[in-house]
């Protein structure tokens, strides 16, 4: 054999393939991840380009100094807390993606329509990651970017931009969830550093503008006082946040993930339950340092230009840190944007399972990269973030129960399976059910949309057990069907 065809071996030997993701199957011991994997996933997920614009929401909602410390401390444990004990506890028990868990409980065409409109939401989070390294690609090769009124593309730039990040996201997370994981741990560390940068930067930016002296802890929240969360009045158009609100905030900002049980996909690999606290260092590192990191630049810039509320991840951090900041920004859009896909094309992937599960989620990316490229939706984050959650939650409730308490109410668990149905009317009617009383509570109640998540999950775990006792009482079990566990 010639050297060039060494060469070709070594290449190809050293090349990623797809792994087997156990799609509709438990994940066997063999397969499962140790705790460091999960902690660098979580980690590189939540502390990301994204938290620039969710920080500065709390300054523009007036929030003061104590309710925002107290609150992300008590908020974020409370996530994690939910990771453990709704979503890693079955996770670690069934060891099933959340769309064969689902199909089981639910039947086919009731968790095709949840797949569909899972995987499309999915795309469209993922979307706006891309959307957010494009920003700082902008900021490196000096083309026009899109303003946060624009609806569409504003540059060929941006195109090239947007689809050159889109791309190489898609392939990272068409290889598996290893590969996820792998890129997670390998970018982590590093961004946590330059987060914690950027929170240091916008500090020393205030005290060298106002002169101010810091000696001791008393002298910093003085300055946090009165500088950066002066707990005055929001900025126009936005609400005033309190204790409850950033509470409430960081808790169910990733409804979706743990109370909608989404993540059961990925806990999957855990090998116990309380692997789930790795989710702590994507709360207390991205959703409590880097938000408030995020929030003193925005505050900062604020100072100097009251006029100037644009949020844009990607001038935001070449302000602070330069260069780096830029390359942060690329980075922790990726990092977000990985497993995002990932779930994304799982649930692709069940409604066609024969296909390949490397090119459903590859093209899952590519749909990803479409809708990134439109900059509206990364805009509109914060809303689209809360009505995701709000949409998932109930099927969560739905495991949560159907795992739990059927059997000690004396009813069918995994119904769907065990009678052959394809559409579980209880199921059915408690999501359409328990999403449209959320949402009438949000329109007419005035409620905010962050504080009906944990309301809502007791009326659907309810709604799901009285339609349960209903609909499983004249319901045929066919001689040959066994309980399934």
């Amino acid at each position: 054999m010639e050297q060039k065809d060494l060469d070709n071996v070594t290449e190809a030997a050293q090349t990623p393939v797809p792994s087997n993701e156990y799609e509709r199957e438990p994940v066997p011991k063999s397969s499962l991840l140790k705790f460091r994997d999960f902690i660098g996933m979580y980690a590189g997920e939540h502390c990301a380009g994204t938290e620039i614009m969710l920080g500065p929401l709390f300054v523009a909602a007036g929030v003061s100094a104590g309710d925002l410390v107290l609150g992300l401390i008590v908020g974020n444990l409370l996530a994690v807390l939910s990771w453990i004990f709704l979503c890693a506890l079955i996770a670690t028990r069934s060891r099933l993606t959340l769309y064969y868990q689902l199909e089981k409980i639910c039947g086919r065409k009731l968790v095709t329509i949840y797949n569909l409109a899972n995987g499309i939401m999915f795309c469209f989070l993922a979307g706006a990651m891309i959307t957010v390294s494009a920003t700082a690609i902008g900021v490196w090769f000096k083309f026009p970017m899109p303003g946060l009124n624009d609806i569409y593309p504003n540059s060929a730039g941006w195109v090239a931009a947007v689809l050159a990040v889109g791309i190489l996201i898609s392939l990272v997370a068409a290889f598996g969830y290893k590969q996820v994981a792998k890129f997670a741990n390998i970018s982590a560390p590093w961004m946590v550093l330059v987060f914690a940068a950027f929170g240091i930067i916008g500090i020393k930016q205030f005290i060298n503008v106002t002169g101010a002296e810091i000696s001791s802890f008393a002298d910093f929240w003085q300055l946090a006082e009165t500088r950066i969360w002066k707990g005055g009045e929001p900025l126009p158009g936005q609400v005033k946040f309190t204790f409850w609100h950033v509470t409430f905030f960081a808790w169910f900002c990733n409804m979706a993930m743990h109370i909608g049980m989404s993540d059961l996909s990925v806990l999957r690999y855990a090998k116990k339950p309380w692997y789930a606290a790795a989710s702590a260092s994507g709360m207390y590192i991205g959703h409590f340092m880097a938000w408030i990191s995020a929030s003193a630049l925005y505050a900062y810039q604020l100072h100097l230009d009251p006029s100037n509320t644009d949020v844009l991840p990607g001038p935001m951090a070449y302000r602070a840190a330069g260069l780096a900041g830029i390359i942060c920004v690329i980075i922790a859009g990726w990092t977000t944007a990985n497993p995002t896909i990932y779930r994304a094309g799982l649930a692709f992937q069940a409604v066609m399972p024969k296909a390949s599960r490397f090119k459903v989620t590859f093209a899952t990316g590519l749909l990803a990269t479409a809708a990134g490229l439109f900059p509206a939706i990364a805009m509109k984050l914060l809303d689209f973030v809360a009505l995701y959650g709000l949409i998932l939650m109930p099927m969560g409730a739905v495991i949560f129960v159907d795992f739990w308490w059927m059997k000690k109410l004396g009813l069918k668990r995994n119904f769907a399976q065990l009678c052959r149905k394809s559409f579980n009317m209880a199921a059915g009617i408690t999501w359409f059910a328990a999403v449209a009383i959320c949402l009438v509570l949000v329109k007419f109640a005035n409620i905010q949309i962050f504080f009906v998540g944990l309301p809502g999950w007791f009326i659907a775990a309810g709604l799901y057990i009285l339609l349960s006792k209903v609909y499983q009482r004249n319901a045929y079990i066919p001689s040959t069907s066994k309980e399934a566990e």
